[in-house]
């Protein structure tokens, strides 16, 4: 009869239907419930595939990061909702703490959905709140109680609901918004506490708890999802913009979980209350106040504690393979720790950079590691920036930098490490002769302890004469330089934070990266790799300016130049004093042999003249140098930084351009 009920309800829900975060639990629980009844449902995924959604149409799914702007109103644009569930959240979980991305989920993307739906013709808006915006105030308030939130995510969601009720009270929008308790069911992340009971119960064992005191108001999740339909179809005008408490109004406390948990498993061990860490958030008194809630929206839970552990416990027995959705927890999903940055210096590489976002993107997920991606475009004459834009407009991981002109890869690579977040750096030239998928090597030698993995080549896809020419500079500058330089090692390499921040402290403007790396130290190892040819158009290397690299580094990294000045200076020296001891020694014993003419003093001064010539050369790199470092000039200067699709000015002063 409930079933029958549920379903006539849900058929009256005006349609199209559209569920936000309907890859999330209580979103994908909500979306399977509206399916079964109806075909204009659609709901929005960060990503595919989504196990919780596995068997839904592709139709009924819509890929898309919706904390950028443009793909936001892209999903409204093209489902044109007249009902919408929101389920987006981020912070729930104790894992989940990134507090600016906290406040961009929860609060901002509210403000900016609610900003598009006042200008369309929505039936009804409900959104998922938070018991937690009660903070520590959870023993039975009521919706006018003031909220006490205790942690960013309550106080996210403490915004979102006055934001609702702002556009409810102000704007006449009809809208909702929902204080979840403590809901639980299948497809739950495998991490919380009732996947545990039922995990660990049908082992015979409990699982860690926290004190036998602390209280929860559980709700089963069809119940929950059924709180989204009645409030769709029952909100009237006098209840716009206000919150509704959604539990079960009953205060369980942990030692009554592992009791039913007992009776329902048969379990015989005694349960160990205090095995797992209190949280901050752990209370004694936590139970909802359901007066409201039925009186004005007519929803109450159906489903009892007891019932719904038999009936998740069901669900979990079905599942093919239960390893996998231990798995697939949220707390396995990204290594926060092991972040990177992929910082891509790119000139004339519009045709390549969609391809190297692909794979670099493939090759993070498969990773699982939290990354962003910095593409360089260092005043490229191609559409570059225009496919950087692009790019970003799709995926908030990708961030663009565009340069005022030509400042070189090397002030590309400075460029991006200077505004790079994440715990690591990896720098790749956007020609896509830097293969990302060898990142996930540099990864696994990161986490052996390395601190910085460079790439080294030991083939190149490039003519002989060329790969001859490369070897033998690196073995070249090696034996020149005071430092010892890695052979065959380029700019692709993967550098450790704390080796990011002691590079951008090396003050000069003349600079060579490879060098560099070497010079700071830490423990680096190198990974073997073939560096193929460039994908797209021409190099923009010539012969001249590999000349220019060779003295670069050798210049920039060794004194050997001078001291051969030195030393040819001083054998001449020593080698024109016995020649002229010589001389004198002939005219006098010996006349008749002693050297004539003019060809024998126009050899000595034209040898004599090119040595000086060459040392003052030599001597005029070095000033050169020296007279560029003590200018002072900007490393480079950014023209834009591209963030969601959009170009923003940079403003700030050239020494400021390192962040």
């Amino acid at each position: 009869m409930a079933n029958q009920e549920l379903q006539s309800k849900i058929g009256q829900l005006q349609g199209p239907i559209l569920v936000l975060g309907a890859s999330g639990f209580i979103g994908a629980n909500l979306l399977h419930l509206l399916l079964r009844q109806r075909d204009d449902v659609v709901g929005t995924i960060f990503h595919t595939p989504a196990w919780r959604l596995a068997g839904v149409p592709d139709k009924n799914l819509v890929a898309a990061d919706l904390l950028v702007d443009a793909n936001l109103e892209d999903v409204l644009k093209r489902s044109t909702p007249r009902t919408v569930f929101n389920c987006v959240a981020y912070g729930a979980y104790s894992f989940e703490s990134d507090s600016e991305l906290i406040y961009r989920t929860n609060f901002n993307l509210t403000a900016k959905l609610l900003q598009q739906l006042e200008r369309m013709r929505i039936a009804c808006y409900v959104h998922s709140g938070s018991s937690s915006e009660y903070g520590d105030n959870l023993a039975g308030p009521r919706e006018d109680h003031l909220p006490q939130p205790n942690s960013d995510y309550a106080v996210s969601k403490v915004g979102c609901a006055n934001l609702i009720r702002f556009y409810g009270r102000k704007k006449k929008l009809r809208c909702a918004n929902l204080r979840l308790f403590s809901v639980y069911g299948p497809l739950e992340d495998s991490s919380r506490l009732i996947p545990a009971v039922v995990k660990h119960g049908l082992e015979g064992t409990y699982p860690p708890f926290v004190g036998a005191g602390i209280s929860r108001d559980f709700v089963y999740v069809e119940d929950a999802a059924e709180a989204y339909v009645d409030t769709a179809l029952n909100l009237r005008e006098s209840h716009y913009g206000e919150s509704f408490n959604i539990g079960s109004g009953n205060k369980t406390t942990i030692a009554e979980v592992a009791q039913t948990s007992a009776e329902l498993f048969s379990i015989k061990l005694q349960p160990v209350f205090g095995s797992m860490e209190q949280r901050k958030w752990d209370l004694a008194d936590w139970f909802s106040n359901q007066k409201k809630t039925t009186e004005v929206l007519g929803w109450k839970a159906r489903t009892d504690l007891r019932a719904g552990l038999v009936r998740t416990t069901e669900w979990y027995r079905s599942l093919d393979d239960k390893d996998r959705y231990q798995r697939s927890s949220k707390q396995f999903r990204l290594d926060k720790e092991r972040s990177v940055s992929a910082i891509v210096a790119c000139y004339k590489d519009g045709q390549a950079i969609p391809i190297m976002y692909q794979r670099l993107t493939k090759t993070f997920e498969e990773l699982k590691v939290d990354y962003e991606i910095i593409f360089v475009n260092d005043n490229s004459p191609d559409n570059s920036e225009e496919v950087i834009r692009e790019l970003s407009a799709r995926d908030r991981h990708v961030v663009g930098i565009s340069h005022s002109r030509n400042f070189g890869s090397q002030m590309a690579f400075r460029s991006g490490m200077g505004i790079a977040s994440k715990n690591a750096c990896v720098l790749l030239d956007g020609d896509l002769q830097d293969p990302p998928e060898i990142i996930s090597q540099f990864v696994a030698k990161w986490k052996e302890g390395y601190d910085v993995v460079y790439g080294r080549r030991v083939r190149r896809e490039a003519l002989w004469p060329m790969r001859i020419a490369y070897k033998l500079f690196y073995r070249i500058f090696d034996a020149f330089s005071y430092l010892s330089i890695p052979h065959d090692a380029g700019d692709f390499s993967l550098i450790d934070r704390k080796a990011v921040k002691a590079i951008l402290q090396y003050p000069e403007r003349d600079v060579f990266l490879r060098g560099i790396r070497a010079s700071v130290g830490f423990k680096q190892t190198g990974v073997d790799y073939v560096r193929p040819k460039r994908m797209f158009g021409r190099t923009t290397n010539s012969l001249l300016k590999n000349i220019g690299w060779a003295k670069k580094g050798i210049l920039s990294f060794s004194y050997l130049p001078l001291s051969l000045l030195s030393f040819f200076g001083s054998l001449l020296f020593v080698c024109s004093i016995i020649l002229e001891a010589i001389h004198v020694a002939l005219r006098v014993f010996f006349p008749g042999l002693a050297p004539r003419g003019v060809t024998t003093i126009l050899l000595a001064i034209m040898f004599f003249g090119s040595v000086e010539i060459l040392g003052i050369a030599v001597l005029g790199e070095y000033i050169g140098r020296i007279l560029e470092e003590s200018k002072r000039r900007p490393h480079f200067i950014r023209r834009s930084i591209i963030k969601n699709g959009e170009a923003r000015s940079v403003t700030d002063a050239p020494e400021g351009s390192e962040r």
